[in-house]
């Protein structure tokens, strides 16, 4: 089964800003290597991606994950072929953990919350450098101290200056993340690990 990328960023990206189109060739290189993209489904850099995951050479029909706020279908982008209406509002900024990765472009509160959530569910994050917001404050750090994997000792929020560094850092890195997350009830503090 083909994996999932998630793509976070600014919704009110402008279509004609780097991060615009760093997001349009992220989504391009995810769909050339073989990924599905998930998005917030809405404008900007959720746009960008899934515009940019359809002008790949290898696109095919369900290749766009749009994960919607609310239930408003008509709040989607163009370029979602997969609709998942959700009426979470902020909330389903957890449902990164619903990804095999999270790539972080740039990116305000929601960003940072998509960000922790993906990082307390496990996974593993690459965050551009390159672009003002959470993306460029965490790229290369540690969220908190807790040890995800205890056999990964540099694990960390990959940071990423170009789509070609974030595609080597996935073929590195996506299948030694391959926990799943257990639920907060089953994390033991004094061992900090999930139980």
């Amino acid at each position: 089964m083909r994996k999932t990328v998630a793509v976070l960023g600014d919704a009110s990206a402008n279509p004609d800003s780097f991060k615009y189109k760093l997001a349009f060739e992220t989504g391009k290189m995810l769909v050339d290597r073989g990924y599905r993209v998930q998005s917030g489904g809405m404008g900007g850099i959720m746009e960008a991606v899934c515009a940019g995951a359809h002008a790949s050479k290898s696109y095919r029909e369900g290749d766009t994950i749009g994960i919607l706020p609310s239930f408003d279908r008509t709040k989607a982008n163009e370029y979602v072929d997969i609709l998942i209406p959700t009426g979470l509002d902020i909330i389903r900024n957890g449902m990164t953990g619903c990804a095999d990765a999270v790539i972080a472009i740039g990116g305000g509160a929601g960003t940072l919350m998509e960000m922790a959530a993906a990082w307390s569910t496990l996974k593993l994050i690459i965050a551009y450098r390159t672009v003002p917001g959470w993306s460029a404050e965490l790229a290369d750090r540690r969220i908190d101290g807790r040890i995800r994997y205890p056999e990964i000792p540099d694990d960390r929020v990959y940071g990423a200056d170009t789509p070609e560094e974030v595609g080597q850092l996935l073929q590195e890195h996506i299948e030694a993340y391959t926990r799943q997350f257990a639920g907060i009830s089953r994390f033991d503090p004094r061992k900090n690990e999930s139980l």
